[in-house]
């Protein structure tokens, strides 16, 4: 097994995160470069998973403060502006966590997903075989019946008003974002909070991302994501990269076979003063 040093490491992802002072992204144009660049992106950073996020790369590798006047923040006006506009895929992925994807990418997520026919069919399927609540059957059909909607109509429409019913319809979407089923597009004037958040299902936001996905192979498809991944982090545990995609390792290991095989990256290393066993990216090594 290689031994090497871990600091060209971190000094690859100082650069890639854009962590530098004199690289700091300053326009929403920086931020969708930066997005298409690294390919997957956290809005804010995950706790326990490494991924570059929007918010260190505008305002430094800190935690994300409550003060809704830090400078920081001027990510959200960024996200919320570029909501239905087609620059980039967003929506809670990673860990369930607001993620942003580049485009180029997004079929490849989709390919892993159970949506693999129609959009009026595969959600039933799912719903019959118990992999679907009813509450994200509920909150499906009203957007696949009626269009685009704000977060205070979706709930009427798919009969989740009470209070008591709140969790299990933050739950739904969730659930249905992370299985690439809906996604926000916008965000309105609604509610008491005069902010609400407008969904509407990919295949109609996004009709060539399902498309595209068709001819897609699960293998190909999880090879892809991982060499994106590591070209964004340059190094990363196996057991960390199982934990960013939620993938098992018999699922994991043939992608990273063949990803070996291409040369696209080294396996079984170790790096000095670091437990486990990596994977890199030959020119870290």
């Amino acid at each position: 097994m290689s031994i090497a040093s871990f600091e060209p490491v971190l000094e690859y992802r100082q650069k890639s995160f854009h962590l530098e002072a004199n690289a700091r992204l300053r326009t929403v144009e920086q931020a969708i470069d930066f997005v298409n660049a690294q390919g997957i992106v956290a809005f804010w950073p995950i706790k326990g998973i490494l991924l570059p996020s929007l918010w260190a790369a505008v305002a430094g590798d800190r935690p994300v403060p409550d003060e809704h006047d830090d400078p920081g923040h001027i990510t959200w006006g960024w996200k919320d502006s570029m909501l239905g506009k087609k620059q980039w895929y967003y929506a809670r992925i990673i860990h369930r966590r607001n993620t942003f994807v580049s485009l180029q990418h997004a079929p490849y997520f989709y390919a892993l997903t159970a949506n693999y026919g129609a959009p009026e069919e595969d959600y039933l399927d799912q719903y019959m075989q118990g992999q679907l609540t009813l509450e994200a059957k509920l909150v499906y059909e009203a957007l696949l019946k009626e269009g685009p909607l704000d977060t205070i109509s979706l709930r009427k429409a798919a009969h989740l008003t009470s209070n008591e019913s709140n969790t299990r319809f933050n739950r739904a979407l969730d659930d249905l974002m992370v299985d690439f089923k809906i996604l926000p597009v916008g965000v309105c004037d609604a509610g008491s909070w005069h902010y609400a958040y407008v969904h509407d299902i990919v295949p109609r936001h996004f009709p060539d991302i399902p498309e595209r996905a068709r001819f897609i192979q699960e293998h190909d498809a999880r090879a892809h994501l991982i060499e994106v991944y590591l070209r964004s982090v340059g190094a990363v545990r196996v057991k960390d990269l199982a934990r960013v995609f939620s993938w098992n390792p018999d699922q994991i290991t043939p992608a990273i076979k063949k990803l070996v095989e291409k040369s696209v990256l080294r396996d079984q290393i170790e790096f000095a003063n670091q437990a486990g066993e990596w994977i890199a990216l030959p020119g870290l090594i």
